[in-house]
């Protein structure tokens, strides 16, 4: 199998990247490593540094003839939309539509694109389904769902399969901290340097932390299915890619703490803007679909990180 995997330098993309070689595929990365890293490039993909946007990109991809695309280049950080909107529209949206032209002119059978939780905005019922009202809360949100649209506009027309992948707050090893890297590489970076974690606000607000490796494997699993994941008559389709487990930032911070054997304080800070209090994803559709479901319970998810935080301090 040949997969393309923008975003491949990344957190999730470099963790996808290794597993897809293990499995025996061919990879190529394209990556403007404006947030990835060469250290998370695996040495037997082959890598090409270039913007999504960009008519080299999807030349890159043409020439890897690929029987799937796995789209996870985007612009990720909450704040940078808030900032400046129309940059975060034209990487998630126009870059989006960009890599499925290229997927469609180059002969991909399935393509996947990374959407996220925050399509849904507040949530007016719980657990989150993907029928779920969607009405986000920030630009990123909006992008992203303007974004998984995109994908079937494209892509269904074309007969090519598809899906839009929701992810739920994924955290894990080679996480950055920096800029929107997650409360949990947040914390965890900065317990491992012995300086103090931030909570934002109460910290009561829940989210639906979910491990790194079991974000992978579901996009292996969807890339490998022999079913139709976009199904006739459904809009998207989105799949969410969750554990269905509510846990509060502060249950998080205290099981970081733990893991970590971090003995100083948590520090209390105003809630920020655009911050949903509280999202749970029910992932019953994943495990209905192509069979999976999360398998690393959240202590044993922090462990890792911390481990790998402390090691890189």
């Amino acid at each position: 199998m040949r997969v393309v995997v923008t975003g491949g330098a990344g957190f999730i993309g470099g963790n996808l990247v290794h597993a897809l070689l293990g499995g025996g595929a061919e990879v190529t990365i394209i990556d403007d490593l404006s947030t990835g890293s060469m250290d998370n490039v695996h040495p037997a993909a082959a890598f090409r540094c270039l913007d999504v946007l960009s008519p080299e990109a999807a030349q890159a991809i043409s020439d890897a003839h690929p029987d799937v695309v796995v789209h996870l280049a985007a612009q990720v950080s909450v704040a940078a939309s808030l900032a400046d909107p129309a940059f975060d529209r034209a990487v998630n949206v126009d870059g989006t539509r960009a890599v499925a032209e290229a997927a469609v002119a180059a002969g991909a059978r399935r393509v996947l694109s990374a959407s996220s939780a925050a399509v849904y905005g507040e949530p007016q019922e719980l657990p989150l389904t993907e029928t779920s009202p969607t009405a986000p809360a920030v630009p990123y949100g909006a992008s992203k769902l303007e974004a998984e649209g995109v994908i079937a506009e494209v892509l269904r027309p074309a007969g090519v399969d598809f899906a839009s992948l929701r992810f739920a707050n994924v955290y894990g090893p080679r996480q950055r901290a920096e800029g929107e890297g997650g409360v949990v590489a947040e914390f965890a970076s900065r317990m491992a340097r012995g300086e103090t974690p931030v909570i934002f606000g109460s910290g009561s607000q829940t989210r639906d932390f979910i491990y790194v490796a079991d974000v992978v494997n579901a996009c292996v699993l969807a890339a490998t299915h022999e079913g139709v994941l976009a199904h006739p008559g459904v809009s998207g389709p989105a799949y969410n890619i969750s554990t269905g487990t509510a846990t509060s930032v502060n249950m998080l911070a205290e099981g970081l703490r733990v893991a970590m054997r971090y003995p100083g304080a948590i520090e209390r800070a105003d809630a920020r803007e655009g911050d949903v209090e509280e999202s749970v994803l029910s992932p019953a559709k994943a495990a209905d679909a192509f069979g999976w479901s999360a398998a690393v319970e959240l202590q044993a998810g922090l462990a890792a990180t911390g481990t790998w935080f402390m090691q890189q301090s």
